[in-house]
């Protein structure tokens, strides 16, 4: 039986590392199967539409069930927030992240996207959601990363160098040298695409501080997806109606083109939304966000594979110092959740004036039950030693409430 406990205990650690490790699997895929869709003639702009009603679709009835009683009234002003969220992820962050691609490689699209957490911690402090106290090393942390993400996002973009030989990438290239896979970019091309990219992550970064005020007002995440990614559909059908002229552009077959779409939808937009929410729900935010560069790596080799993709040493030193200043960023809001959690505790009210030797108590100060369980149902940290001393005060308390009604 025990030996039995501890396998059910191991694997239960384990899931939480299996479901990030499986979920940039499944990111890298999307990426790689996308580049592919674009180098074969697809508009990007088409792909975004169709990935978003394949996401809307996929999403849409788990919200109606789900949240079915629990979903808010939906007012004016939130229906602005929503529009505008769609503006910032489906239309711009989408379509300029697909140009990128197209223009750059599936290797150094997600090496330019770990700058996320960095330029979110950017926006959050202009739009006072975040406070610097520059003498705490948390803060120091944030902006050393900061600036060491933004300085390798420079060096990948104005510098590409030299091309570096894998062992398995010389057998490849000897052996398909007019793969159609393999689109080498100009070095204008380049440079374009590694603009596209950095506006499609602060469109991302803006997203994602807009929606930490939506969500408070409108607290349904499902119900709020499917919004965001149905308005973003309609306003991605309007962008390609004036950027594509031809109306063959959405023609779509059982190809390339529809899985890259179903993929994106299905897998990047649906399923990781429910995983990555689960393993937020019960790591946090910062252990989902630790797994971003392993993605990199994987599509790395993957593009390297099946692409017969070309790593240049630019790229390579700019990803390394972009990981360097993700997890710069990572330490330090960890070290502010801690603080944070460990002042939520602090300011649980659970106290005990003070017992007579007989054991009669003289004055017992309240304790908000209500407030403790909204504690309990918002993931709050309350270490072992807290939950004993409010045990027995709330022991205490009911003893103390007999005795009063005796007398």
């Amino acid at each position: 039986m025990d030996g039995q406990s501890c396998c059910a205990k191991f694997l239960q650690t384990c899931k939480p590392y299996v479901a990030m490790i499986s979920l940039q699997f499944g990111y890298a895929g999307m990426n790689i199967i996308t580049k592919v869709s674009l180098n074969h003639g697809m508009s990007h702009y088409v792909l975004v539409v169709y990935r978003h009603a394949f996401a809307t679709l996929s999403i849409a009835p788990f919200a109606l069930i789900l949240e079915r009683k629990v979903r808010p009234k939906m007012t004016f002003w939130v229906f602005i927030q929503i529009f505008v969220l769609a503006l910032l992820g489906p239309v711009i962050d989408q379509n300029f992240y697909y140009a990128g691609l197209k223009y750059t490689s599936p290797t150094f699209s997600c090496a330019m996207s770990n700058m996320l957490p960095a330029m979110t911690f950017v926006l959050a402090v202009i739009f006072r959601m975040e406070k610097l106290h520059m003498k705490k090393i948390r803060c120091q942390a944030k902006v050393v990363g900061t600036v060491v993400t933004v300085a390798g996002a420079m060096l990948m973009t104005l510098y590409k160098g030299p091309i570096l030989e894998m062992i398995w990438t010389k057998y490849l290239h000897a052996h398909q040298p007019n793969s159609d896979t393999s689109v080498v970019p100009s070095d204008q091309d380049w440079f374009k695409g590694s603009i596209f990219l950095i506006i499609a992550t602060l469109a991302w970064a803006s997203l994602f501080v807009l929606q930490a005020k939506t969500i408070k007002m409108y607290d349904a995440p499902l119900s709020l997806t499917t919004l965001i990614c149905f308005v973003g559909t309609l306003q991605a059908i309007v962008v390609t109606f004036v950027m594509e002229r031809e109306i063959s552009v959405w023609s779509i077959g059982w190809d390339m083109n529809l899985l890259a779409a179903a993929y994106a939808g299905i897998v990047s937009s649906s399923i990781a939304y429910y995983v990555q929410g689960l393993v937020i729900q019960i790591k946090g935010p910062v252990f989902a966000s630790a797994f971003c560069p392993l993605m990199m790596i994987v599509v790395a080799i993957m593009g390297s594979f099946i692409l017969a993709e070309n790593i240049y040493l630019g790229s390579v030193v700019g990803s390394v110092l972009i990981v360097i200043g993700l997890y710069s960023v990572l330490w330090g809001k960890h070290k502010e959740n801690k603080e944070k959690k460990e002042r939520e505790v602090m300011e649980l009210p659970v106290a005990l004036k003070s017992i007579e030797g007989n054991g009669k108590i003289i004055e017992v100060v309240e304790i908000d039950e209500v407030e403790f369980e909204k504690a309990a149902a918002n993931n709050r940290m309350v270490s072992s030693l807290d939950q004993t001393v409010i045990a027995v005060a709330l022991q205490m308390q009911d003893k103390a409430k007999e005795t009063t009604q005796k007398n």
